[in-house]
């Protein structure tokens, strides 16, 4: 019997992560708050949920991640919300706002196999779009390609800058550290 609860539990819980009202919204500048975000999205309606995203770790800990998510009470409310909302100048920025369970469906153009798992659609959308590049890459070799150097990304850092790091944190590890007088 307990197991037939933590079933319906997990249906639950499913249902309400995509029911109809949910959306995604990106390009957030920096500079816009949480508070001025749901006093904006309150315009459109009840706003049930609110998950304004930021940085848990690494050089931005702390900073907004630019996207959030919102549950709105009724799908009308949600589609005014994309409606007027999507494409809008908010500071220096175009909010874009979509459907939050759209990404799925996005790459289904390239699936040939129904069988294979979602995880692995975005990668392989990325590594037909890299061969892509790199097929152009190859028909023109010369000036007339202008994106960036694949080869500026990968360089490996200049020795001199590294040597005087490596050593120190080095020998500090090897032996026990001594004191100057």
């Amino acid at each position: 019997n307990e197991a037939k609860t933590v079933e319906n539990a997990s249906i639950i819980s499913e249902s309400t992560a995509h029911d109809g009202n949910r959306l995604w919204i990106g390009n957030i500048d920096p500079k816009i708050t949480e508070y001025h975000l749901v006093k904006l999205l309150e315009k459109f309606g009840k706003v049930k949920q609110f998950d304004f995203l930021f940085h848990k770790s690494g050089p931005l800990e702390g900073q907004p991640r630019g996207y959030c998510f919102v549950n709105f009470s009724t799908r009308e409310e949600a589609e005014r919300a994309i409606q007027c909302l999507n494409g809008k100048l908010a500071l220096s920025k175009k909010l874009v706002v979509r459907w939050a369970h759209a990404q799925v469906r996005r790459f289904e153009g390239f699936r040939n196999d129904k069988t294979m798992p979602p995880s692995l659609e975005p990668t392989s959308a990325k590594i037909r779009a890299i061969e892509a590049k790199l097929q152009m890459m190859e028909e023109n070799p010369d000036d007339s390609y202008s994106g960036p150097s694949a080869y500026v990304y990968n360089k490996p850092p200049e020795r001199k800058r590294w040597e005087p790091y490596s050593k120190s944190h080095h020998s500090n590890q090897s032996r026990p550290r001594k004191f100057r007088r």
